[in-house]
């Protein structure tokens, strides 16, 4: 049976919550899709917060029916470590069953290495940008507003951290990259294009979903909805937003939770008429169903998923070049380089006043949504394993004949 017919072998480590929030969801709906296209999957999560397909076998790390190893307790970075060491030692027992091991970052160093010593291909999700550029942007932003990130932040500059997430980078033979934005940020690091390989994050059609008819005649509603945070370019929106006339008319509206010192910064644009702050919301289907654009100006990203859910609510796209939506500028989108208020703000202006092109670019949007769900990034995703296994077959054979030769 040829490797196209036969089902691939896939260990997926996954050092977290398999199922929570955030690239808890992510990786859950990665599972979910590679099973529904006929990956035979082992799934090693540190622990499985929500059902997988009966067809996946999970074999968890850090929990033992309802004992659970507490991330707060022994630490996070701790408990990562405690996750790759497992998954390396019970690797070491599986070499001839199975095909490639998929892993995500900062638990995958020593899985890498032991995978590598066994000939098994490796891939390394990457979520975001490159950690050193994520860090780097990120910061300088958070200098330029004056708004500084608390103590212990995802993204305050962790050298520890960075250096063994570049080190996992250097081990595994593909890292997976869901957004041209994402390899960018690889290339411009010195890493070669060989080494990254394009799949896509999806959206559930099922919870996300367009009701409305037409566009509106009367004022616009953009939302935003997401972690209010420097990185995701709030400040930007708020701008433009002002600046364009559509607020005279129109609402924004912005879902999520706020860091308190940006809060504090933008307190004089958030109390606009214009403006409503709904703080953390359960209802971002309802409320995406009932906006006209969403709008992220992102500074640096993976691929947002809010972006692709926004899409499949009938809402336009007003996104940065570092978004990572899955969309095309003037097909299905308006996207403008990071930072550039003023090209924001006419994309605002031009929905505003040309209507029919708002409605041209939403039934764009919505006559392709098919391409951007989970079960469509699942085969991709199966796809960019087949080429991945070949890729490394291909790379042992070279490595035999040279050893041969010497």
């Amino acid at each position: 049976m040829s490797m196209q017919e036969k089902p691939i072998r896939v260990l997926y480590s996954f050092p977290h919550k398999l199922g929570a929030d955030r690239i808890c969801y992510t990786a859950w709906q990665q599972v979910n899709g590679l099973s529904a296209a006929g990956a035979d999957i082992l799934a090693c999560p540190g622990v499985l917060h929500r059902p997988v397909p009966a067809s996946v076998r999970v074999w968890p790390t850090l929990s033992w029916g309802k004992l659970r190893i507490s991330y707060k307790v022994v630490g996070t970075m701790r408990a990562l470590a405690m996750h790759d060491h497992i998954v390396a030692r019970r690797l070491e027992k599986l070499k001839n069953q199975i095909d490639i091991v998929h892993t995500w970052p900062d638990a995958a160093l020593e899985t890498l290495r032991t995978a590598a010593r066994l000939g098994i291909p490796t891939v390394l999700e990457r979520p975001n940008a490159h950690t050193r550029y994520a860090y780097e942007s990120v910061n300088a932003e958070c200098r330029q507003l004056g708004v500084p990130l608390p103590v212990g932040h995802e993204y305050e500059y962790n050298t520890v951290k960075l250096s063994k997430e570049e080190a996992e980078y250097r081990e595994t033979f593909r890292l997976l990259c869901p957004s041209d934005f994402v390899v960018k940020t690889f290339l411009d690091e010195g890493f070669v294009s060989e080494k990254l390989v394009r799949h896509q994050y999806g959206f559930d059609g099922t919870t996300y979903r367009c009701d409305r008819k037409t566009s509106p005649t009367s004022g616009l509603t953009m939302l935003f909805a997401g972690v209010c945070a420097v990185r995701k370019g709030l400040h930007y929106a708020l701008e433009a937003w002002l600046q364009s006339p559509a607020s005279r008319e129109g609402t924004f509206l912005i879902a999520g939770d706020f860091l308190d010192a940006y809060r504090d910064k933008l307190a004089s644009e958030l109390a606009h008429p214009s403006i409503r702050v709904l703080g953390y919301r359960t209802d971002v289907p309802e409320l995406m169903r009932t906006s006209d654009l969403f709008v992220l100006p992102s500074i640096e990203e993976g691929s947002a998923l809010v972006t692709s859910e926004a899409r499949g609510s009938g809402c336009v796209l007003l996104v940065s070049d570092a978004a990572g939506a899955v969309c095309k500028h003037m097909e299905n989108a308006l996207v403008h380089r990071v930072g550039d208020v003023a090209a924001l703000t006419r994309h605002i202006t031009m929905l505003h006043e040309d209507r029919a092109l708002l409605e041209r670019l939403r039934e764009s949007s919505l006559s392709t949504i098919g391409e951007i769900t989970w079960d469509v990034a699942g085969r991709r995703l199966l796809e960019v394993y087949r080429m991945v296994i070949t890729s490394k077959q291909k790379t042992l054979g070279t490595t035999s004949q040279t050893t041969a030769r010497l």
